[in-house]
């Protein structure tokens, strides 16, 4: 069938067949052929393949279903699922919290930075101008302070598992963040990322100098390397996938065969309709239709 609509399960919540199939007679009633149900994980993810009505139309029907269960839905195209390439987003993404606030974290401004990076990810300010206000404010901040600020990031869940799975099965993943390579290399390396872009610190005497190398990575940056990437690796962009949670990540998700918002930011989520709001970053995995026992810890 042309389209798939999967369903994935947060930790803890149970996807029953009692759900499924709910889902399935919904499709049905607005005129869709749906298919046998495909377990990707028992009790945890399920493909419902459908023709004859479109993807937003079987994602609002699905909601509708789900109402408030911790359960995420995707609807997209069948055919072409696993992609070649993926860009993904570092801070609130690949990781659990921002970066720039965890080194404001040790200064007395760390409550002013982090309302300042909130309005920035939800699209009210300008990102540009963001990054560099806040780095203008921890001008004088020692180097030590960026070792401090690593050894307390903690990786997303599912995170190792989506992206280790997808390189074991010829993907190329590049991490890619408007925040700072100090960071971004360190966790590209220990989740297993070919390669990360991402904006530098300018340090002298082992001091931040509140300044940032130009040009500042932007959404418009993001979206340059998705289809400068595809082109290099003979691709269209259909064949990749993207995933973020703030207003920098839009244009590049919007742009993706398969963009996903992951926790997304309230501006985010009006914009992107595939959405991993409960489930962990494996569902990025089951959107393309992946196995459990295909993944790779």
């Amino acid at each position: 069938m042309k389209f798939v609509l999967t369903l994935i399960a947060a930790d803890g919540t149970a996807l029953n067949a009692e759900m499924t199939e709910t889902v399935r007679d919904a499709l049905r009633t607005l005129g869709a052929e749906t298919g046998s149900l495909d377990w990707l994980a028992a009790d945890h993810a399920c493909d419902i393949p459908f023709d004859d009505i479109a993807p937003d139309q079987a994602d609002a029907a699905a909601r509708g279903i789900i109402g408030d269960a911790a359960i995420d839905c995707i609807a997209q195209i069948a055919e072409g699922r696993r992609k070649a390439l993926l860009l993904a987003d570092m801070d609130s993404t690949m990781v659990t919290s921002e970066t720039l606030d965890d080194l404001a974290a040790q200064t007395g401004l760390g409550e002013v930075i982090a309302e300042i990076t909130a309005r920035t990810m939800n699209g009210e300010l300008d990102f540009a101008d963001s990054v560099k206000e806040r780095v203008m404010m921890l001008k004088g901040l020692s180097e030590t302070a960026l070792d401090a600020a690593f050894e307390r990031i903690e990786i997303s869940a599912g995170a190792t598992t989506a992206v280790r799975t997808m390189k074991a099965n010829g993907t190329h993943c590049l991490l890619i963040s408007g925040g700072f390579t100090y960071f971004t290399s360190r966790i590209a390396d220990k989740i297993g990322f070919h390669e990360q872009m991402a904006n530098d610190f300018m340090i002298e005497d082992r001091k931040l100098t509140g300044g940032v190398s130009e040009p500042v990575l932007t959404k418009e940056v993001k979206l340059e390397t998705l289809i400068a990437r595809c082109r290099e690796m003979g691709l269209t962009l259909a064949q990749s996938v993207c995933v973020g949670d703030g207003a920098n990540d839009v244009p590049m998700l919007q742009a993706a065969g398969l963009g996903v918002a992951y926790r997304g930011k309230p501006s985010v989520k009006k914009e992107i309709p595939a959405r991993l709001d409960h489930a962990d970053l494996t569902g990025l995995l089951f959107a393309q239709g992946y196995r459990l026992d295909e993944f790779v810890d």
